[in-house]
């Protein structure tokens, strides 16, 4: 059967916009209170997305690495902090701690996946490095905030059990490896899940978005298989950093749990 790309008007897209009317109305008739912030939401959407087109456009047609590199910092910076964004406490240097994780993680992942795997020529075409990279630092923010979010709680819940035990001369790590292995455990959860219940619930946005454009559909489940094992690994990576900056950082080189350091984050 031969493929084709159907390309949809702005006027076909407006059509869409009727959709979003199920969750304005809904909200409106069980009186949620969602309803502004579901315009907001779908007008801040829509304008981001066509931003973005253009860009990604504009880039599409750059041969110049250093541009390409500068989006990628710019892309990994937001990521970084969007993570910490997420999470209820912090500490100082918590936004230094999450772009780093999230640059080291997202850039050991792409790199060995442009230049092992796909084998892009160059190295820095925009094309497959942005949408990848993409891919990867949204997966990657998302177990970071997790696992920074579950490590603080679970320091603060279980204080008297940890001084306890550095109390009794036990090390830093021996009172608080627990809550280092379950932080990083529950920021790589939902990537497992994900993996397990995908091509069977659930269809991926690449994967989709691929055969849509008339790609070979087992070309495209080849490409979202990288993708999935790029995700997982530049989430471990990330949260595992993360949980560890925080680990020194609200431990003491004395083995003194230093849990003055976090403070509340404001809303």
């Amino acid at each position: 059967m031969e493929s084709r790309y159907i390309i949809i008007s702005y006027g076909q897209l407006a059509l869409s916009a009727l959709l979003i009317l199920v969750n304005v109305g809904l909200s409106m008739a069980l009186k949620l209170g969602l309803a502004r912030s579901l315009v907001i939401a779908t007008l801040r959407m829509v304008v981001q997305l066509l931003l973005i087109g253009i860009v990604l456009e504009w880039l599409f047609t750059q041969d110049n690495p250093w541009v390409i590199v500068a989006i990628s910092l710019v892309m990994t910076s937001v990521a970084g902090m969007a993570a910490v964004n997420r999470t209820q406490q912090r500490f100082v240097g918590i936004y230094w701690n999450s772009l780093l994780s999230v640059l080291a993680s997202s850039a050991l992942v792409t790199g060995f996946a442009m230049a092992g795997i796909i084998q892009v020529q160059p190295w820095y075409d925009p094309q497959y490095l942005i949408p990848l990279l993409g891919m990867v630092l949204g997966n990657t923010l998302n177990g970071i905030s997790l696992g920074l979010d579950r490590f603080m709680e679970g320091l603060a819940s279980q204080q008297d059990q940890v001084e306890m035990l550095l109390t009794l001369g036990a090390t830093r790590w021996e009172a608080a490896h627990h809550q280092v292995r379950d932080a990083i455990r529950v920021g790589m959860i939902p990537t497992i899940n994900s993996m397990m219940v995908m091509g069977l619930v659930s269809l991926p946005g690449m994967m989709t978005g691929q055969i849509l454009a008339g790609a070979n559909p087992i070309d495209a489940v080849r490409y979202q298989i990288v993708i999935m094992f790029m995700i997982a690994a530049g989430t471990a990576l990330g949260v595992f950093g993360v949980v560890l900056f925080a680990y020194y950082r609200l431990f003491s080189a004395d083995h003194q749990l230093r849990l003055d350091h976090l403070y509340q984050a404001r809303r």
